[in-house]
């Protein structure tokens, strides 16, 4: 078990409950530890769906990771406003987001922005409305490695990747490759799948350079793999939730070493009978989503179970024998969410914790649709 001391704060007396808490010396303590796996922060873009901040966006920059991946158009202007020098948006560009898409590489002419697409038809939108514009798409063809999300299967991309580089308004220039199908526990056999994976990847990109195409950027893996693609020069390496981390990441993958730093204080609100106690952290304070455990109780992981869950309550049942173990009503209690990227998007800000004292508050700026653009 985890200890619950970690995660104190001083004058929690006065949060209100459920709050989603941001510890930053774990924060720091973890970027440390995804540039040390890197090998050079440089070779980092990861992710920013998870924590949705500018402040943490600067933090990385400080350690000097300048390449980011966004899946919504508000992620990406929030990035570009903190002065990266590359932006993946890692969502195919349909509908409105195509001009939104041109506008923001108009408004952010310093920053290198990146599409991905897998529909030829729909890239040639893409295409006429970036030439209507006077400007260029960069393009990164999204390869279907195997999770069946998202991408051109990859007995297709050579073919894909050619016409793309005939459309005009598009410079295609490398692969966008997440597997987030890899998600076993051991991690000789993530390896062993992602090393499967790079072989082909890599033989594409080869025979593309050969015919004369280019194909610079290999942007490769999610948090559970980027360890796995370390060892191969000149490709990007892509986490997300590693700065922050959560039970899941924690729970299934040990070996990696990340701190959680994204909790959520509640309370103690009713004991209703003898064995459970309910907390104020319904799903409207947590993520929903997977199914099975949305959550622990930092300390009672082994002895507090969750058996009900609705908009505003949480009921755990004690184990056998440790009924005295029961938090009196009004204990604050911490809360490690299984999945911290949906239950992020619930909060409009995060208090900060650093050395057990809140120094701050982040908003979480990306959580809307639509900002300016």
């Amino acid at each position: 078990m985890m200890d619950a001391a970690m995660y104190r704060v001083s004058h929690s007396d006065q949060l209100i409950t459920p709050v989603l808490l941001y510890y930053k010396d774990y924060i720091l303590q973890n970027i440390q530890k995804a540039v040390a796996i890197a090998g050079d922060p440089q070779r980092l873009w990861p992710h920013v769906k998870t924590h949705k901040t500018r402040e943490l966006i600067h933090l990385l920059i400080e350690h000097g990771v300048t390449r980011f991946k966004c899946a919504t158009i508000a992620e990406a202007e929030v990035v570009a406003s903190c002065g990266p020098t590359d932006i993946i948006l890692a969502y195919p560009l349909i509908g409105p987001n195509v001009a939104r898409f041109l506008a923001l590489q108009q408004n952010f002419p310093e920053v290198r922005f990146w599409s991905i697409g897998d529909d030829l038809e729909q890239l040639r939108r893409v295409g006429a409305a970036a030439q209507a514009a006077g400007t260029t798409v960069r393009l990164m063809a999204d390869v279907n490695v195997g999770q069946n999300r998202t991408g051109v299967p990859l007995d297709k991309v050579a073919a894909f990747y050619k016409e793309a580089a005939s459309i005009a308004g598009l410079a295609p220039d490398g692969f966008h490759c997440y597997d987030g199908h890899i998600h076993q526990s051991d991690f000789a056999e993530r390896t062993r799948l992602a090393a499967e994976i790079m072989e082909r990847v890599l033989a594409l990109k080869n025979s593309l350079v050969a015919d004369g195409y280019s194909c610079a950027h290999l942007v490769m893996g999610g948090t559970p793999t980027f360890p796995c693609y370390a060892k191969y020069p000149d490709v990007y390496m892509a986490p997300g939730t590693v700065f922050l981390s959560d039970y899941l990441y924690s729970r299934d993958y040990p070996e990696m070493g990340f701190v959680p730093a994204g909790i959520i204080m509640t309370r103690v609100i009713s004991r209703p009978t003898p064995s459970t106690f309910t907390l104020d952290l319904g799903y409207k304070g947590i993520a929903a989503d997977p199914a099975g455990v949305r959550g622990v109780i930092v300390g009672m992981e082994d002895i507090a179970t969750p058996v009900a869950q609705s908009e505003e309550h949480w009921v755990f049942q004690i184990a056998p024998g440790h009924e005295g173990e029961i938090p009196p009503v009004g204990s604050e209690l911490f809360v490690m969410p299984s999945h911290i990227c949906p239950s992020t998007a619930l909060y409009p800000d995060v208090p900060v914790v650093e050395h057990g004292e809140i120094t701050g508050r982040w908003e979480i700026a990306a959580r809307n649709r639509k900002l300016t653009y």
